[in-house]
């Protein structure tokens, strides 16, 4: 069976230089680095988004992305943290799994009404397809996830 390429597609934005790259994500096992810096893409822990490069993640990737919203003072937010690290590695080539600073990204977090911590969003194809607000266990960060599959 052959895999369909424009299916895997994701952007993501290089930890070092911040430059978006468009990744294939069937050939995550190759390492890939990104374009301008060389530097190792991560695709295997959480993508940390901003309000600049949210919009550009999230409509050009085609593979289900969850978007975090968090807060560092948020005691349930941080609760979640290690199981949002244990998704990116578990779902590396299937998904994105990203984070978004509310207060550092006022601007995102308005445009989505994020008003409690944590808040969860799930996107497919550039649209929201699910949401859940609170710390949630592992079971339900998987549920959430596959509904965007």
């Amino acid at each position: 069976m052959t895999t369909d390429v424009s299916k895997v597609l994701a952007v993501v934005p290089c930890s070092s230089c911040g430059t978006l790259n468009r990744v294939n994500l069937s050939r995550a096992d190759d390492k890939p680095v990104c374009g301008p810096c060389r530097a190792p893409l991560v695709l295997d822990a959480p993508l940390h988004l901003t309000d600049a490069t949210f919009d550009q993640v999230i409509q050009g990737s085609n593979v289900p992305v969850i978007v975090d919203f968090y807060a560092d003072w948020c005691g349930p937010c941080r609760m979640m943290a290690p199981l949002f690290a244990d998704l990116a590695r578990a779902h590396r080539g299937r998904a994105l799994i990203a984070k978004v600073d509310t207060e550092q990204n006022p601007g995102v977090s308005s445009r989505f009404g994020i008003r409690s911590l944590p808040t969860l969003t799930v996107h497919r194809g550039g649209k929201e397809v699910a949401r859940q607000v609170g710390a949630v266990p592992m079971a339900v960060l998987e549920s959430l996830l596959s509904s965007a599959r």
